[in-house]
């Protein structure tokens, strides 16, 4: 190691984290409650959710892009509160899966129907999909020489032998010699198998799908990797609310202004393809009742536009 590297930070117990939060200006209420929250989400987890309740240095501010947080919390700072907005964040992780497996299923339905059509093992087949997916080389990089098919291929097979012990795919194993038709082997993709495959469908055949969801198919291509992107987020218990959306669309034409690097867009979005699905789903009216009742609404430092929102977004949310 460099001579100038950083000493990693040193253990600490739970009660030295809770007095280190308390020397640095947080309100503790219920030291005990604290405690006991520490030992079961962790101090480094919930630290993301506190991160807005500290201090701006505006000196370092000033000259940088976004603003440069202190170590020291801003006045009336409540340990709760950060525990209050880790619940809410958990409740919109687990909203967006909600929405997250029922487009998912859909969308597979629509694929494995359209290829199946075609040929049983159209997934498979360079010549019943698109030319830059299936057929072009990629020619840079470490999978220099493959096509985006054989590499999606390799990941399909993957999570063909992840399930080999599931029941139908021992039976096309046995019965067809591991031949198994799109219908069949789409139970095993993940959103992130699906949304790419569907990126590498022919034109006219992610226009057809894409046009059950009232858009053309570049731009549910698109959605389905940035959903796939909050999928991810919230799979893998990661803060949502204010998360940078790494895996970003466009903000459609004729949208209000909101960040399409927030995820409030995203919520919206999901929000219309659920449309196109079960036109009566009540998810939209449970996403702002969350909203209404987070422990962001009223605050006096917490701000819903880190969720991205844009003007008169409940109005938005429900429009049709």
């Amino acid at each position: 190691m460099g001579s100038h590297a950083l000493e990693l930070k040193p253990w600490k117990s739970m009660e030295a984290q809770l007095q280190l939060l308390i020397d640095r200006g947080m309100c503790v209420d219920d030291k005990e409650a604290a405690l006991s929250y520490l030992a079961r989400i962790g101090y480094y987890r919930l630290s993301g959710y506190w991160y807005p309740l500290r201090k701006i240095n505006m000196a370092l501010t000033s000259q940088a892009q976004c603003p440069i947080r202190c170590d020291e919390f801003i006045p009336d700072s409540h340990f709760e509160t950060g525990v209050k907005l880790y619940v809410f964040d958990k409740k919109l992780r687990l909203l967006a899966l909600d929405a997250l497996e029922r487009i998912e299923l859909a969308v597979r339905v629509d694929i494995a129907h359209l290829l199946g059509k075609k040929d049983p093992l159209a997934h498979e087949k360079p010549a019943c999909l698109h030319g830059n997916f299936a057929k072009r080389k990629i020619r840079k990089g470490p999978y220099s020489g493959y096509t985006k098919h054989e590499l999606w291929l390799r990941r399909h097979n993957e999570r063909l032998h992840q399930a080999r012990r599931e029941s139908f795919v021992e039976h096309h194993r046995q019965k067809y010699n591991n031949r198994m038709p799109i219908w069949v082997a789409i139970e095993v993709w993940d959103f992130g198998l699906l949304s790419h495959l569907f990126s590498g469908l022919k034109h006219a055949d992610k226009q057809k799908i894409a046009a059950k969801y009232g858009v053309d198919g570049a731009t549910l291509a698109k959605w389905l990797k940035s959903l796939n992107f909050i999928r991810n987020v919230s799979a893998h218990h990661s803060r949502l609310w204010n998360i940078n959306v790494l895996e970003s669309s466009a903000l459609p034409t004729g949208w209000p202004v909101m960040k399409n690097t927030r995820a409030f867009m995203y919520f919206v979005i999901l929000a219309r393809l659920l449309e196109a699905i079960s036109p009566s789903s009540s998810w939209a009216f449970r996403l702002i009742a969350l909203l209404k009742n987070s422990p962001i609404a009223n605050h006096n430092v917490l701000d819903f536009k880190d969720f991205g929102v844009c003007e008169d977004w409940e109005a938005f949310l429900l429009e049709r």
